[in-house]
């Protein structure tokens, strides 16, 4: 996904949906912001919605159609709206890849599926956007096991705490999808609410 200049994108959305891109100097950019008071803007409700399903869509990685097409599956579901469309975002395996600790971000993570040095039940997989089911297990694939890469996974493991729907083997350096992908709702850089009043006014 096309996202241009990270920082600038980052600081249009007041949050750090890049992580550890620009975590630093957004923190301490945003310090100086809330020392001086800024400029306030008084937004629509309808630009209030359209900003926090840019953060939504950011946080994720996703285009603005391939997230369309997540709300709309969302909302065709039964249950809850909001945990609907959380539950198809977690299930990208760029995703899982990231939330288990074999990436740093999400970008990293999309590179890395899209190299093809991901495998989902032994299988190659290279397209970020794949949706991962319960039960399945992901691993590096043999041949990219040795890249510079991997080369400091185990300690990026050990300083990542992974959902409980995820089960990670940090011997095999494998992924367990355990159960049905969820997001701790008070976590999330955006209002999930806010994104579903977008598209359903």
């Amino acid at each position: 996904m096309q996202i241009g200049p990270r920082y600038k994108k980052a600081r249009y959305l007041g949050i750090p949906v890049f992580r550890k891109t620009q975590t630093q100097k957004f923190a301490l950019r945003a310090g100086r912001k809330q020392k001086k008071g800024g400029r306030r803007q008084n937004k629509s409700e309808y630009g209030r919605q359209m900003l926090e399903k840019q953060k939504a869509r950011y946080s994720y990685g996703v285009s603005s159609g391939q997230f369309t097409k997540y709300v709309k599956m969302a909302l065709q579901n039964t249950g809850d709206n909001a945990k609907n469309l959380l539950n198809v975002l977690e299930s990208r395996v760029d995703n899982v890849v990231v939330r288990a600790g074999f990436a740093p971000t999400r970008s990293a993570a999309r590179q890395m599926v899209s190299h093809g040095h991901i495998t989902v039940n032994g299988r190659k997989i290279t397209v970020p956007s794949y949706e991962v089911k319960v039960g399945d297990r992901l691993s590096i694939r043999e041949g990219s096991q040795r890249k510079a890469l991997f080369a400091k996974l185990d300690e990026q493991l050990k300083e990542t705490k992974s959902p409980v729907w995820l089960t990670v083997d940090a011997d095999k350096k494998e992924i367990t999808v355990a159960g049905e992908p969820t997001a701790d709702m008070t976590d999330l850089l955006f209002d999930v609410r806010a994104v579903l009043e977008f598209y359903t006014r």
